[in-house]
């Protein structure tokens, strides 16, 4: 039976991120979008990204930036892996010559497979809920059968990242429906905005992997 992997989104310090680490998260995110109260600046990330060891996978968050901010991200905090959660088209996202995945929000009427064949050079996406207002974060989950399409052609059988409103408590169900690839958290796990509970980390693992 496959591991469900997880990746701990808006992680802001160091404790937090050993902490995911120490619970069995496969990668940590790192928010550069400065409207979100998740942000961080590029020294906090880069002493984030130096202090995890090697075999963690360390995913910069951008929404619509200018391709300075995200050159200089990659450079200054050795990223491994590009999420694009703004309105970015495929050539923009292509252009960093680095593994990316695309975030899409789930809008009503979206047909998925249509928005995902928009981004071949895609690595995975990552499926979040809509707000009209916010570039995810928002803590609300969507009709999580929606991504049936996906599961169901094989001519999009490209990994995909559950995301969205996740929490300790409904975690287990949201993998049992949809078996995603990887599943995304960040407020389900936090004591305030930014500032995540050890606790929260470590049971939101163990029921993600939970059958």
């Amino acid at each position: 039976m496959n591991r469900t992997r997880i990746k701990i989104c808006g992680i802001t310090r160091v404790e937090d991120a050993r902490a995911a680490i120490d619970s069995g998260a496969d990668a940590l995110g790192l928010v550069f979008y400065s409207k979100s109260p998740r942000y961080v600046e590029l020294s906090v990330a880069a002493n984030i990204a130096r202090t995890i060891g090697p075999f963690v996978t360390i995913v910069g968050l951008f929404v619509n930036a200018e391709e300075a901010q995200v050159r200089d991200a990659i450079k200054t905090a050795g990223l491994d892996l590009l999420q694009f959660h703004g309105d970015e088209d495929e050539a923009y996202c292509a252009q960093f010559e680095m593994p990316y995945i695309k975030a899409i929000r789930m809008s009503p009427g979206l047909d998925v497979k249509e928005v995902v064949a928009e981004y071949p050079s895609a690595r995975g996406f990552l499926f979040d809920a809509w707000n009209k207002d916010k570039y995810g974060g928002t803590g609300e989950t969507f009709e999580w059968q929606r991504l049936s399409s996906l599961k169901e052609s094989a001519d999009t059988d490209i990994p995909f990242i559950l995301a969205g409103g996740l929490t300790p408590e409904n975690v287990d169900q949201a993998v049992a429906a949809v078996n995603p690839y990887a599943i995304d958290v960040s407020g389900g796990v936090e004591e305030s905005p930014g500032i995540k509970s050890a606790e929260l980390i470590q049971k939101f693992i163990d029921r993600s992997n939970r059958r």
